[in-house]
């Protein structure tokens, strides 16, 4: 696999609720985190401190520009519902990770600068990487 370049990458999020992701308007960012519980189990005569994994965890963040035309991730953060997504580096490759998840959403402007949107989500399901 190549290195390839951030500006192709996009976020699916299936905003509607009807079962059918589609990119969010106007994001410049993404990021997704795996990690596992650990769990210190140091016992008396280790020679450093011993650790078992516990569950693993994904997270991720997303933003971009506010854009009045569409929704973006507002409804799927009112609802409580979880939303199908899908996370591709690039759209130009078959990699992608995909799940469920519930959605945060942060607007913010300043006289300085645009309105920008921002949020978290939260796997509501496993996270599976494809490719």
């Amino acid at each position: 696999m190549a290195r390839i370049h951030g500006r192709s990458g996009r976020l699916y999020v299936d905003i509607s609720g009807t079962g059918s992701a589609e990119p969010i308007a106007f994001l410049s960012k993404w990021g997704i985190k795996f990690v596992t519980d650990k769990k210190e189990a140091t016992a008396f005569g280790d020679a450093n401190k011993v650790y078992v994994a516990g569950l693993p965890d994904a997270q991720g963040t997303y933003s971009g520009f506010y854009d009045d035309a569409t929704q973006q991730l507002y409804t799927a953060s009112q609802d409580g519902v979880a939303r199908k997504f899908y996370i591709y580096p690039s759209i130009t490759t078959t990699h992608y990770w995909y799940g469920t998840a519930l959605f945060d959403f942060s607007i913010d402007g300043d006289v300085a600068n645009t309105v920008n949107i921002s949020g978290t989500w939260a796997a509501a399901s496993a996270i599976a990487k494809v490719g």
